[in-house]
């Protein structure tokens, strides 16, 4: 029978967490961090909000679902070779005081609505991503615009018909990159006040990291006169999914000119009709995809009323160039974007907000999409390098391949000196 024996040596299983840090500092983060925000103190001893974001990364980095698991980094990395790790209750006071007050729209039914776009913090998310290399000067990209319902008990949280209390945010995102985040109340409309959300974000890209915005793709909560000519005039191309109507309906089932196509593996007709009823001057194009019911959902509600019966999907474009099939394919590849609320939600603390009002906890959103973003980053310099890591990796797996490495704090020659228990040399190659 084998003898277990309980050591006291001061071992941390999140050795990989050093070469972190010090990417952090290499990458131009902190430096761009302190720069954009200024001092936090007054004293030697204050923590900068370089100190600060190096801590909160480095917590979630390590498996951490809230910001109180901070602690368990700080009680081992605080104070050796010159890296500061703050306290959870620091990290909340920090991110507290970088919120900015909402601003308040009224509808027409005199209902009020609470937004909050914090435009220091993201401004900075992209001054982050252009000290990275993750965006230049002159990128030619594909924004992706859509909003995600976070439901959270918290004091200012709003009833919304997902039959929650939450926020609404409205993130916009390049790949996987997070680009700009707005929060709303749970309640609002995705589509009210939406083309102000987005101009701010074209903006911000135009002018903090001089992208240019070749496409854009967003559903159906973008579908509207004003967004549709707000974004036309900053992009070359946009696809939006369009809400069918019943007139609509009816063309599409009298028309008789589809091309049989296979996307995804699902046979499908294809056409397009001229969309003139919204901003002729655009001369915008109506992109339809008309699926048979048996073949997608047996409990969908079918469009046709004889014969076979079908379920139409439509994308209001301003491309006349590209086929249907192309448009729609193009179109469906946003499903990758959208798969970034669940990483957020489920490694980046999403789920699980801290604060107790929207404009705090919106300051929390951007920070955890600056984490994100500095994921990937670090993502890109591994690849290749660690077995079982390439850029999609999901946290889970980054913490197994490379985070959770036995190190040891020992003394030699006066110097600190932190063991790593590995023949992996990819820690000293990242660490020096």
């Amino acid at each position: 029978m084998a003898k277990i024996q309980l050591k006291s040596d001061n071992i941390n299983p999140f050795g990989g967490l050093f070469s972190i840090f010090k990417q952090f500092d290499r990458s131009g983060l902190r430096q761009t961090i302190d720069s954009a925000l200024g001092k936090r103190g007054t004293t030697k001893a204050a923590f900068t909000y370089g100190d600060v974001f190096a801590s909160l990364f480095g917590s979630y980095l390590c498996g951490g679902d809230c910001i109180e698991d901070l602690m368990d980094v700080k009680s081992f990395w605080d104070g050796r070779d010159k890296l500061r790790v703050c306290s959870s209750d620091v990290a909340l006071r920090t991110l507290r005081k970088l919120s900015c007050d909402n601003v308040t729209y009224k509808s027409t039914q005199d209902k009020s609505y609470d937004f909050n776009t914090n435009e220091r913090m993201n401004t900075l998310l992209l001054k982050c991503l252009a000290v990275t290399g993750q965006l230049g000067r002159g990128d030619c990209v594909s924004l992706d615009f859509d909003h995600q319902f976070i439901a959270a008990d918290k004091k200012d949280a709003k009833y919304s018909y997902k039959k929650a209390d939450g926020y609404f945010p409205g993130v916009a995102s390049i790949g996987g990159l997070i680009v700009g985040v707005e929060n709303r109340d749970g309640n609002a409309n995705v589509k009210f006040h939406q083309a102000d959300t987005l101009e701010r974000i074209f903006t911000r890209l135009e002018t903090e990291c001089g992208v240019l915005v070749e496409n854009f793709r967003a559903d159906c909560g973008s579908f509207s006169e004003d967004i549709l000519k707000m974004v036309s005039g900053h992009c070359e191309h946009f696809y939006i999914r369009a809400s069918n109507c019943q007139s609509r309906r009816t063309e599409f089932m009298e028309h008789g000119d589809w091309t049989e196509v296979t996307i995804g593996g699902q046979q499908c007709g294809v056409t397009s009709f001229k969309f003139d009823s919204m901003l002729p001057e655009l001369n915008l194009r109506l992109v339809v995809q008309r699926t048979p019911v048996t073949d997608e959902d047996p409990d969908a509600e079918p469009e046709g009323l004889f014969g076979t019966e079908y379920v139409y999907r439509c994308i209001v474009t301003n491309d006349w160039d590209k086929s249907e099939r192309d448009i729609i394919c193009y179109y469906n590849k946003r499903g990758a974007s959208e798969r970034n609320f669940d990483c957020q939600n489920n490694d980046f603390g999403w789920a699980r907000l801290p604060f107790s009002f929207l404009k705090e906890n919106t300051v929390f959103l951007i920070a955890t999409a600056m984490l994100k973003n500095f994921y990937l980053y670090l993502l890109g310099i591994l690849d290749g390098r660690v077995k079982g890591l390439d850029r999609t990796a999901r946290l889970k797996r980054f913490l197994r391949c490379f985070v959770i490495v036995p190190a040891k704090w020992i003394k030699s020659g006066r110097r600190n000196v932190l063991n790593l228990y590995t023949r992996r040399r990819i820690y000293l190659e990242l660490a020096c």
